[in-house]
């Protein structure tokens, strides 16, 4: 845990980490439902977003904070934040500035199953990768 937040009374116990310390967190546009990303939180992420209202995630590839947005700008802001019953998944209901995924789409789930079987492109990409990451 980080010297500088602490997890909240309110979710101590009520969260539920997995044998790695992280719980899935899904990213929902407050105002239009819309779903954007699905990410991992350590115990130091959660306490973090809270704190700050800035959502922050645990990069499993990094194996370090992620602050979304830090390197991109397209930052998410914590509107409400919601706990399943089981304790094991959040909701994060945010105001997503730009785009959510790191191909430059609104929404990670840009893909669909199509009726002929084939997983489809629904979405269009709103932003160069290249200008997003400066690669």
């Amino acid at each position: 845990m980080t010297d500088t937040h602490a997890l909240p009374a309110a979710l101590e116990g009520k969260v539920t980490f997995n044998s790695s310390g992280l719980v899935a967190a899904i990213a929902q546009q407050h105002d239009t439902g819309e779903v954007l990303m699905m990410a991992w939180m350590n115990q130091d992420a959660l306490a973090e977003t809270v704190a700050t209202g800035q959502v922050c995630y645990w990069s499993r590839s990094r194996q370090s904070l992620w602050r979304k947005g830090e390197s991109s700008g397209q930052v998410q802001r914590l509107v409400e934040l919601t706990v399943d019953c089981d304790g094991d998944t959040l909701l994060l209901k945010v105001d997503q500035l730009g785009v959510a995924c790191h191909t430059g789409r609104r929404s990670c789930f840009y893909r669909s199953l199509s009726s002929s079987g084939r997983l489809e492109d629904r979405m269009p990409v709103l932003k160069d990768p290249k200008d997003l990451y400066g690669k």
